[in-house]
């Protein structure tokens, strides 16, 4: 491989200060007992709809925190911090009181793994409620549609989305990277998985290889498991796993993905688009209603016009940046992700975006998708083999070698910095500790979250998490809290909700003309002007 450390620093100071990170962090709203919130998403954080940085994902019980983009790791995780406020003194003000901390213990917590709580019957899970406009709808049938294509439960497993840019990379390279990244992707599992073991209850009635751990059966745990919410009996979907997308240029992904958003995909074709009282049950009965509906360890996207659809955006003006969709929540950091975490995934981007990256082929992702199980299953298993290129490697040697091609990347961006002292070498000791855990295993967080159930909890990962999300809202609860923000999260609530109204006010056409118009073809055809359908993307 050529020298990294030539093509970094053919990168300018100026150029890696302008790398771009944001964060999309769902968590789930549990009862002070542990079990799923069913209250409906708190009205201090205004509309879920139209909030900029405060809405659900697929559950009215999932809030998930969407930070601006920041051109610093501390930047980023500061105004993590601060929606974690403004949600934590949401929940402990309950129905419409004052928003204050005085009564937290009563209220309900953000659950701190990505792996859910005790969930009830999938009929009571409730789906995300966006209003009643046109946009509000399709988003809530499409979440319908989500959970008769995979079932809710599924839908409820949280994590972290990195979304990460740096000036002036083409669509081009910007795939290369996305290669890069898939091919390597078990290094961050290996590194950062946290979800070794789930409750129970979220597999009952699906076949799996779990043991139980502890007397009491609540708990479901696999020995060697890195992150079981990205293994088969997690963020998954067999229908998907026949559709081949390439990443070798903007065509032959977006390609495929036309497809499997336009042509009739017969088992979602029997679920049908009503049922016989005239309820939606989901937006299309194609392979993918929308987009993001097509799973992945990372997508390529661009930020989208007013209605526009994303397949659209990306054909008319490329990739704008790359969203990383494999963190679990770290259940030991009170806002879900560390700083040496963050900054890790900055070099491990950068390294992916600079290194070689030769076309995939059908071959190669097999391997690659080969590669992500047994790395979420059994990524601990002393001398797991992987397979690269046809041949078989030790996933902790492969590891090393990533790891070891590092190092001038780390002194490029810590140069890039600036003088402060406190950061100097941030970057470089993120690197340090990343190879600390690959040369003690027992220390990785999926180590320790099977170690702190065993000992700590009697093997229950209910209480587990429980206890740690407690911490999490006392520390979280402990920060300086000053008027001046609490003041703009209000303001921000204030505006959502007139939002919302102003769209439902505006809304004249039917709704199934709405739907018909916005799953229609041409909206994906590149070199065509997208309809523009008024209320945001759904």
């Amino acid at each position: 491989m050529p020298d990294l450390k030539q093509r970094a620093a053919s990168l300018t100071r100026e150029r890696l200060r302008g790398i771009r990170r944001g964060i999309e962090k769902e968590s789930l709203r549990v009862q002070p007992d542990g079990l799923l919130a069913r209250t409906p998403h708190p009205e201090a954080l205004g509309s879920p709809l139209t909030h900029p940085r405060i809405t659900t994902d697929f559950s009215e019980a999932q809030i998930e925190l969407v930070t601006g983009a920041h051109t610093d790791v501390d930047g980023c995780l500061v105004e993590l911090t601060q929606l974690h406020q403004a949600v934590y003194r949401a929940l402990a003000a309950g129905d419409g009181g004052a928003e204050s901390m005085d009564h937290a213990e009563d209220g309900e917590l953000l659950w701190v793994a990505s792996m859910p709580c005790s969930l009830p019957a999938d009929e009571a899970i409730p789906i995300g409620r966006y209003g009643t406009s046109n946009v509000a709808r399709a988003k809530g049938i499409y979440r319908t549609g989500l959970s008769h294509r995979y079932g809710p439960r599924m839908q409820t497993i949280s994590g972290i989305h990195y979304n990460w840019s740096l000036p002036g990379v083409s669509s081009d390279e910007y795939f290369g990277l996305i290669r890069n990244f898939r091919r390597q992707a078990f290094a961050l599992l290996y590194l950062f998985g946290a979800s070794p073991a789930v409750c129970a209850s979220f597999a009952a009635g699906r076949e799996h290889d779990l043991q139980p751990l502890g007397s009491e059966g609540a708990t479901l745990y696999a020995p060697w498991a890195t992150s079981l919410r990205m293994g088969r009996l997690g963020y998954q979907s067999d229908a998907q796993a026949a559709l081949t997308v390439s990443y070798n240029g903007l065509e032959s992904y977006a390609a495929p993905l036309q497809t499997a958003l336009t042509a009739p995909y017969p088992p979602y074709e029997a679920i049908g688009i009503q049922d016989a009282t005239g309820r939606y049950r989901q937006l299309s009965t194609t392979l993918l209603q929308l987009e993001n509906e097509f799973y992945g360890v990372i997508r390529p996207k661009r930020v989208g016009a007013t209605g526009e659809r994303l397949l659209h955006a990306l054909r008319a003006r490329g990739v704008e940046y790359v969203e990383v969709r494999l963190m679990d929540l770290n259940p030991y950091a009170p806002i879900g992700i560390a700083a040496d975490t963050a900054r890790f995934l900055d070099l491990f981007l950068l390294y992916c975006l600079l290194a070689d990256s030769p076309p995939d082929t059908p071959e190669e992702m097999a391997e690659i998708r080969q590669n992500q199980q047994l790395t979420a299953t059994r990524g601990r298993e002393p001398g797991l083999t992987l397979q690269r290129g046809g041949q078989t490697i030790v996933l902790t040697d492969w590891l090393r070698e990533i790891l070891d091609h590092l190092p001038p990347l780390a002194q490029a961006l810590d140069a890039a910095s600036g003088s402060n002292p406190d950061t100097g070498t941030a970057y470089r000791d993120a690197l340090t500790r990343a190879k600390a855990l690959a040369a003690a295993p027992q220390q990785l967080l999926s180590a320790r979250v099977l170690q702190s159930v065993s000992t700590g909890y009697a093997g229950s990962f209910t209480a587990f998490v429980l206890a740690q999300s407690r911490a999490a809202r006392q520390a979280i609860g402990a920060q300086p809290y000053p008027d001046e923000l609490r003041q703009q999260f209000a303001q921000l609530a204030r505006e959502s909700i007139t939002e919302q109204a102003r769209i439902e006010a505006q809304d004249t056409l039917p709704f199934e003309l709405y739907r018909r118009a916005y799953i229609a073809p041409e909206q994906l055809q590149p070199g065509r002007a997208t309809q523009g359908l008024p209320g945001g993307a759904v």
